[in-house]
């Protein structure tokens, strides 16, 4: 047995530390520092093409069934629930979310929402909705007099 000096700053966070958690919080696991749950955070890529307006989410041992997609307007709403499996032992390491999770977004781009599509493969759902008439480009044919 080896005797050691005792340091009361060893068990102390460091400056670095602090900061590097407070960046994890701040970027990594946003959620935190919104108040929402853990599991409610739900991240998505949009985008548009030509005639649509596209939704992906990555929601990862979620059934397909188990989703709720509404759209009302312009404005999208994904719900639905990951759940924990259950394991014998005692975690070392958690990082998975699991729990309920909602997300409604606001396109600002006017939608056929009677039109939309949803696919899901892999754990991913990309979800499909039509631009209205009115907004899509319109080509217009030059006649000479």
């Amino acid at each position: 047995m080896s005797i050691s000096r005792w340091d009361p700053f060893k068990e102390m966070m460091t400056l670095r530390q602090a900061m590097d958690r407070l960046f994890e919080d701040a970027f990594v696991r946003p959620s935190r520092l919104l108040g929402e749950p853990v599991g409610t955070y739900l991240p998505l890529d949009i985008y548009t093409t030509k005639d649509a307006v596209v939704v992906r989410a990555s929601v990862p041992g979620v059934k397909p069934e188990d989703l709720e997609i509404t759209i009302e307007g312009n404005v999208v709403n994904l719900r639905g629930e990951t759940k924990a499996t259950q394991e014998e032992g005692t975690f070392l390491l958690q990082e998975q979310r699991y729990g309920p999770f909602a997300r409604s977004i606001d396109l600002g781009i006017p939608v056929q929402g009677d039109k939309a599509d949803a696919k899901f493969e892999n754990g991913v759902l990309t979800l499909t909705i039509p631009k209205a008439e009115e907004i899509k480009p319109r080509v217009i044919q030059v006649k000479s007099a």
